[in-house]
């Protein structure tokens, strides 16, 4: 007799999704998510059970408590909180914001003795590159994406000579996000006595087959505890425009020196030390890794960061506090535009107070089902009379929000929940009206080269029904 076999995989199919409905349920997730993981199962079957396999939200209570332990194991060794006078003077707006901020545990705004905003490429490696040729004692690097490619392996081998010469590298990639990186690329580094971790690795065992979130979305180096670079931009060719031409990503990064710098390097270390890397501090070495800083007058910033081990979802809270004080503008640069249900209604009261709100997506993103998600939002604001314009091609990278006169925002989050629950994310808010200035002149010269958001006629069905797939699945893209 003939095994069912067709008729077995769907029975354990049914009971599996019964299982899944079941722990996302007890996991009191939001509705909106736990709805969307439901109808993803029955809309597309087989397909959703394989995408909640690598990326469904598990295990994060244990990642939580893994995270604990690398903050207890940092203070215990001597590392205190990011505050320290003195503090910077703000406008009342910048005050509330500021305060939210810090009762999010992302501590005060501290004075940077300088900000240098990077919004090409080639600029960017430059000045990163000669940051790493400058390095005297540590350098720490952390990204999303690493390629073996030009860009790279250039830099691999700018920090073995910087590990040569007895500067202390430590390189910290996502596994994710850097899968042609393989452990034989790092050799000349290793070899040199730098380090090399992989961030949260996926292994497809059956102990551990849920690793595919939970990710280092981050895109950060710290150079001697002074000077700190994070942004949109990773490490590959795409970035640079001496390797891919006119296809280059438009991005923004930013290289911030002064007390700001210690924030990016506790964070880098809560990773490192998360991942298993060793890392020793102590009375002699502490300020070597946070040397003191010039007491004084200097550029205000708050660096935000917030990972799934925070329940307050610290960076989705300031933006909704940000866009709350919204007065007369809100310039809003960002890949992916999937809003939950907070963020949105944010945007659209903004817009109806008489807010110009603004928002520059590309024309063409590096996902299909996350573009075609995204088209949804951005029709759906239009119609709503927010002013949406496409960028590109190339492809736009940028991550920023300017917020009126009050608060500029440079950082790795996309507008998506994954970004805000899901990832481990940074950002630098900047209460300077000279840098507000300038990502707001940068955010005009973009939507030069920008056409608005097309009204389109009805799509065809078959279109319309992939967008509207692409829409249910949003609060897990």
């Amino acid at each position: 007799m003939a095994i069912p076999w067709f008729e077995i995989f769907v029975g354990s199919y049914f009971l599996w999704v019964l299982a899944a409905c079941g722990t996302l349920l007890m996991e009191r997730r939001s509705p909106t998510a736990t709805l969307a993981w439901i109808f993803a199962f029955i809309a597309i079957p087989v397909v959703s059970g394989f995408y909640y396999i690598l990326f469904g939200p598990r295990r994060l209570q244990r990642r939580r408590r893994r995270y604990g332990i690398s903050r207890a194991s940092l203070r215990a060794k001597g590392l205190a909180s990011a505050d320290g006078p003195p503090r910077p003077g703000l406008a009342p707006d910048a005050v509330g914001l500021a305060a939210v901020g810090r009762r999010l545990e992302q501590g005060e705004p501290t004075f940077a003795s300088a900000v240098k905003l990077l919004d090409d490429g080639d600029r960017c490696m430059e000045a990163l590159e000669e940051a790493i040729v400058a390095a005297k004692h540590h350098i720490h690097m952390e990204y999303y994406i690493w390629e073996p490619d030009h860009v790279g392996t250039h830099f691999r081998d700018l920090l073995a000579e910087a590990a040569s010469r007895g500067v202390e590298v430590r390189v910290l990639y996502d596994d994710l996000g850097s899968p042609h990186m393989n452990r034989a690329f790092w050799t000349a580094l290793t070899e040199a006595g730098g380090e090399v971790l992989e961030f949260n690795p996926v292994r497809f065992k059956l102990s551990r087959w849920h690793l595919g979130n939970f990710r280092t979305h981050r895109k950060t180096a710290v150079v001697d505890g002074t000077a700190a670079f994070l942004g949109g931009m990773n490490m590959h060719d795409p970035a640079t425009r001496t390797r891919s031409g006119k296809d280059a990503w438009r991005d923004q990064h930013v290289r911030i020196d002064g007390e700001p710098a210690q924030r990016v390097q506790r964070l880098f270390l809560e990773n490192w030390t998360y991942s298993r890397g060793a890392f020793k501090l102590n009375a002699h070495n502490l300020e070597k890794y946070f040397p003191p800083t010039r007491v004084g007058k200097g550029i205000p910033v708050q660096i935000i960061s917030s990972g799934p081990d925070d329940a307050n979802a610290p960076m989705h809270a300031y933006f909704l506090a940000a866009l709350s004080t919204a007065r007369v503008r809100v310039l809003i640069e960002t890949p992916y535009l999937i809003p939950d249900e907070p963020l949105e209604t944010a945007l659209r009261i903004a817009e109806l107070r008489g807010v110009d709100v603004q928002v520059i997506v590309p024309k063409r993103g590096d996902s299909r089902l996350v573009s075609a998600a995204s088209h949804t939002y951005c029709e759906s604001l239009r119609k709503a009379g927010i002013k949406i314009f496409e960028y590109g091609p190339p492809m736009l990278h940028a991550k920023t929000m300017v917020i009126d006169e009050t608060v500029a925002l440079v950082g790795t989050a996309n507008l998506d929940n994954r970004s805000f629950r899901l990832n481990f994310e940074i950002a630098a808010a900047f209460y300077d009206k000279d840098v507000i200035a300038r990502l707001a002149q940068r955010f005009a010269e973009d939507r030069a080269v920008c056409k608005p958001f097309p009204s389109r006629k009805r799509p065809e069905k078959l279109t319309a029904l992939f967008e509207s797939i692409a829409r249910l699945t949003s609060p897990v893209l």
